[in-house]
Order: structure tokens, then C-alpha cells, then sequence
């Protein structure tokens, strides 16, 4: 099978296995109300950016697509 339907296939499986972790455990986890995201609130105004959030879904993504590729060679 070329390795492109394997990844993809790999991807699918992923995704699936996160969504359902997500959606089981998904109270307990805080993500998006991290120590350090950015949260303002005026009287009519509601900012808010998810920095640390940001950076830790990019770190854990960043360690999922190199194992990827380190069992794609």
C-alpha cells in the first residue's frame, strides 16, 4: 500500500481516538481556561486568546507529526 493512504489512514485514526478521549474526559481537561490565556472583560467587551492553550496543542502536535514521520521511514 503506498504511504500515502497509510497516513491518512493513521491520521483518521488519530483524530478518532482524541475525539473520543476528548469527549470522555474532556470536563477534567482545562484546556482553554490555562493559567497564563489572555482573558479581558469591560462592560461591553469580552477578549479572550488561549496563548498557553495555543502553545501546548502546538507542542503535543509538534511531538505526534515527529513520531509520524520517525515510523513513516
Amino acid at each position: 500500500m503506498p504511504s500515502m493512504p497509510k497516513l491518512l489512514m493513521a491520521a483518521g485514526a488519530v483524530l478518532f481516538l482524541v475525539g473520543l478521549i476528548w469527549m470522555l474526559v474532556g470536563k477534567s481537561i482545562p484546556l482553554g481556561r490555562l493559567p497564563g490565556d489572555i482573558a479581558i472583560e469591560k462592560e461591553n467587551v469580552r477578549f479572550y486568546f488561549p496563548i498557553v492553550t495555543c502553545i501546548l496543542i502546538s507542542v503535543v502536535l509538534s511531538a505526534v507529526m515527529y513520531l509520524v514521520r520517525l515510523f513513516m521511514k
